[in-house]
């Protein structure tokens, strides 16, 4: 929300996001995006549409699945166009949804517009401060185990689909959080925090995590390359690895390949 001030005049002007973990998941722009792909079936068409980069969309795509409770986008494949995306039933659901609650945002404006009897409350009102996680890879779950040690515990999370996913937090944590089996919360986890691999289903590794997928993007770069490996029921996973190891595994598009990642690396939140 914000204000436009002209002498003692007051006017109330805002714009709807809705939050996940303390972090933006939906607002116009993305709404618009997926309006987009609906009505193209390409996200490349979709990202010309509403002035945004492919690379750019694609990443509003992957961290809106990954945060929704089911895929709100899917790929097809094949065809002779070479496949595209198009929009599931919950994402159409979900453009609907949030056009209602965009209206009754309007209508709460002006409410408050006709409402306000001086500046000082509404600046009260507006203070509200919001964490911003910098981590490329935000999983919603659902706690399945807790097996507490002296100082740390071991967290265990399902993820939709049923991909399971190993956290190690300190007890004070799992306090603070009020973390409990059956209980929803977030595994974050940073791109450059995973390590990409390639046939390893029967390696033997440290790391508790390991997500096996479909590469879906591979972004180069003269130092770092960005990989996004499609690990089902929607969730998509990035990592930053160099661009040689990228070059050195043949990674492409379409290809097969798995993302490991240390229980330590896991950060949990609760919304």
């Amino acid at each position: 929300m914000t204000m436009k001030c002209s002498g003692h005049d007051m006017e109330v002007a805002g714009t709807l996001w809705l939050h996940k973990a303390d972090r933006k998941f939906l607002g116009s722009d993305r709404i618009g995006l997926l309006e987009k792909i609906g009505e193209y079936g390409s996200i490349t068409k979709a990202a010309k549409a509403v002035g945004v980069s492919y690379k750019t969309a694609w990443d509003m795509v992957n961290h809106l699945n990954n945060m929704a409770d089911r895929p709100l986008v899917e790929r097809t494949a094949g065809g002779k166009g070479g496949g595209g995306t198009r929009l599931t039933q919950a994402g159409t659901e979900l453009i609907e949804q949030f056009s209602i609650i965009q209206e009754e945002h309007r209508r709460f404006l002006d409410s408050i517009s006709e409402r306000l009897v001086n500046g000082d409350s509404l600046y009260t009102f507006l203070r509200r401060i919001a964490m911003k996680v910098s981590a490329r890879n935000v999983f919603l779950g659902t706690v399945s185990g807790i097996t507490k040690g002296a100082v740390n515990a071991e967290v265990s999370l399902t993820l939709k689909g049923g991909t399971p996913v190993t956290a190690v937090v300190t007890n004070a944590s799992i306090d603070s959080l009020g973390l409990a089996v059956g209980k929803d919360a977030y595994a974050i986890v940073k791109a450059s925090s995973i390590i990409i691999g390639t046939d390893l289903h029967d390696a033997k590794v440290s790391a508790r995590n390991i997500m096996c997928g479909t590469i879906v993007k591979v972004i180069e770069g003269p130092v770092s390359t960005e990989v996004d490996v499609e690990i089902g029921a929607g969730n998509t996973i990035s990592a930053v690895i160099t661009h040689e190891s990228a070059v050195r595994l043949g990674l492409k598009e379409g290809g097969h390949a798995c993302a490991l990642f240390k229980a330590s690396s896991v950060i949990l939140g609760v919304s």
